[in-house]
């Protein structure tokens, strides 16, 4: 008589994907409308520092795309078992410190082109303005992105859902609406 549980490959069927995430792409595509009804009420901050939209799109896009990158990085050090989630783990460690470089260095640089863009299209801010809204929100999703990152690999691995499955589309779309708020924030806060 045959196991009736699921074998790792069993997992690995377009049938179990589509049923295991089909309900969580449903719940995230609902949740994904809240970061355009936050931008549209919002919709008067921007209008009047026009500047300020050329940071709205790489700031959803990087929020999401650095949370990915370290919950990617996660789930196959789990599947070739070289990680754990201690935090004494100097591979764990090493990823947090490789993403918060890589958003400093790019809400840095995105700061500058808006600026310059900014002149261009004769809507100039401050650049100390644009580097205060610019790194302060950046490096916050980014250090949200990493926590969710790595709960979401640990909790989809500990449910025994692939983590590659899960961990991105999970990562991307809370860092999407996190994203427009942080930076939402502040930007009224600085302006």
């Amino acid at each position: 008589m045959s196991d009736p549980s699921p074998t790792r490959v069993d997992t690995w069927s377009i049938e179990h994907i589509v049923r295991t995430m089909a309900p969580l792409l449903l719940v995230l595509s609902v949740l994904e409308l809240g970061s355009g009804l936050v931008l549209e009420s919002l919709q008067s901050t921007y209008l009047g520092n026009p500047t300020l939209l050329v940071l709205v799109p790489v700031m959803i896009g990087m929020g999401g795309n650095l949370g990915a990158i370290i919950a990617a990085r996660l789930s196959t050090q789990l599947h070739l078992g070289t990680i754990s989630f201690d935090p004494r783990e100097p591979q764990l460690r090493a990823g947090i410190l490789a993403i918060m470089a890589l958003a400093g260095t790019v809400f840095t640089v995105l700061a500058v082109v808006a600026f310059g863009l900014g002149h261009l299209l004769g809507a100039p801010m401050a650049l100390s303005a644009l580097l205060t809204i610019s790194l302060v929100s950046g490096l916050s999703l980014a250090a949200i992105a990493i926590v969710l990152g790595i709960g979401a690999t640990w909790i989809s691995y500990r449910r025994g859902y692939d983590p590659d499955d899960v961990t991105v589309p999970v990562v991307t779309n809370v860092c999407d609406i996190l994203g427009v708020v942080i930076l939402s924030t502040v930007s009224i806060a600085v302006l």
